[in-house]
């Protein structure tokens, strides 16, 4: 029988998955500090010696391999609870959300299950209040610097192979004084960098203004002291805001840079993920962004092995990649997930032939970014400084963002930078993903 710990309480949280869980945690984390509470995030107890006797573990469910991970981590916290080495393990996110029954059934150790929508009932189960004051003021997780800003919601999209309507719900936009204040209080903070995350940035403001508000925001967020670099993550190619561009171009303020996830390029597969356009459309978006930003970095993410993908309509993938040149590109083997429309598809194309597929499209990618890396040699490139890992200091240029994109490496047995300040910089050698540097 396991016996109850003898430790003060303090509240650790665990963050799966992606940047809008790393946010939801932080707006936790807000809230229990707000009422009192000792609350950590993802605390080490090799580091501190101490994890704290109560887990919160905020789960992801996008596709298989994030779900197997998310209920791995349920597991070892609900271990640790039988052997007495924590007391309580609660679970929240999207695979709570889209899971909760059979989680329940089948890691009952856990003590309490809660979905994206379910702040408040938390809150409650950790003799927390929820406090609607509290606009913006989050416990931030990211380095000091930089912080995601969550515009919106869940999302109003058809796609065929995704489960994100299923575990946040519908499109929901925030106002956009609420954005100003939350953007005022991290610039307070001494944020300089802003990313700009939702499930759908470029439907931001429909729901609440009727038209695509995402300039208009963008216009009040360049106003805010303090804010030097704003992000734009996972906007949506249809029906994208072209004011967007107008904006990005004069306000210097605004990175140029754009991760829009395209998903693929062949119509026939386009149009059973149902994602409202064509490969005609789609290039000529890409035509439009670089014709109004002629420097922009252009982030795209592909999935391969979706259902009827023939080793043709992939060969048709892989010259497009190669013709358009992205300057950064993820690619994912397609998962089939339970109660989507692509879900009554047959999943035709072999695990190991997916995998196959994702490495020919990195290894082309790989290649092109190379060849853009070289161009950079010799130039010189505002940067700002994330990390010091051994004897190298990471920073980034506009066109990379963090963890996902190129690092810009400086020597720190030669040169010193501080971290979270704007620092000039001369390339000096380039790699496939790395560029190094000297301080100018």
């Amino acid at each position: 029988m396991r016996t109850k710990s003898n430790k003060k309480n303090k509240i650790n949280v665990i963050t799966l998955g992606c940047s809008k869980n790393i946010y939801d945690s932080e707006v936790l984390m807000g809230q229990l500090q707000a009422n009192g509470k000792e609350v950590v995030h993802e605390e080490d107890p090799e580091v501190s010696g101490d994890e704290g006797n109560i887990v919160v573990i905020n789960t992801c469910g996008f596709i298989g391999k994030a779900k197997e991970e998310s209920v791995n981590t349920i597991l070892h916290y609900a271990h640790k609870k039988e052997r007495g080495e924590i007391d309580k393990v609660f679970v929240t996110g999207c695979l709570s959300e889209r899971y909760k029954p059979d989680l329940e059934k089948e890691i009952p150790d856990v003590d309490a299950y809660f979905g994206t929508h379910d702040l408040p009932n938390l809150l409650k189960v950790l003799e927390a209040d929820y406090k609607h004051e509290l606009i913006g003021e989050r416990l931030t997780t990211t380095p000091k610097h930089y912080a995601y800003l969550k515009i919106a919601e869940g999302c109003d999209r058809p796609c065929s192979f995704c489960a994100i309507p299923l575990m946040r719900g519908k499109h929901k936009s925030t106002p956009i004084e609420n954005l100003v204040k939350e953007a005022q209080y991290l610039a307070e903070k001494g944020i300089k960098e802003l990313i700009l995350i939702a499930q759908d940035l470029t439907y931001y403001g429909l729901d609440i203004y009727k038209k695509r508000a995402l300039a208009d925001l963008l216009d009040a967020l360049v106003k805010v002291e303090g804010i030097e670099w704003i992000r734009l993550h996972y906007a949506f190619p249809t029906g994208f805001p072209l004011d967007v561009l107008e904006i990005m171009n004069k306000e210097p303020k605004i990175c140029n840079y754009l991760d829009i996830p395209l998903q693929h390029i062949n119509t026939k597969i386009l149009t059973s993920m149902r994602r409202g356009t064509t490969r005609e459309k789609t290039n000529k978006l890409l035509t439009q962004f670089r014709a109004a930003v002629p420097n922009m970095a252009i982030r795209t993410t592909l999935i391969v092995g979706y259902p009827g993908e023939t080793q043709e309509i992939f060969e048709e993938l892989k010259n497009w990649v190669i013709a358009t040149r992205f300057d950064r590109l993820g690619a994912f083997a397609y998962s089939h997930e339970e109660n989507t429309y692509a879900a009554t598809l047959i999943d035709d194309v072999p695990e190991e032939v997916k995998e196959q597929r994702v490495s020919e499209i990195m290894e082309i990618q790989s290649q092109i970014s190379f060849e853009l890396n070289q161009e950079k040699i010799g130039k010189i490139f505002n940067c700002i400084f994330d990390r010091k890992e051994g004897n190298y200091f990471f920073g980034r240029t506009e066109f990379d963002s963090p963890d996902v994109d190129n690092d810009v490496l400086i020597d720190a047995t030669k040169h010193y930078v501080q971290l979270g300040q704007f620092v000039k910089v001369k390339i000096m050698d380039a790699g496939d993903f790395d560029l190094q540097g000297e301080p100018v």
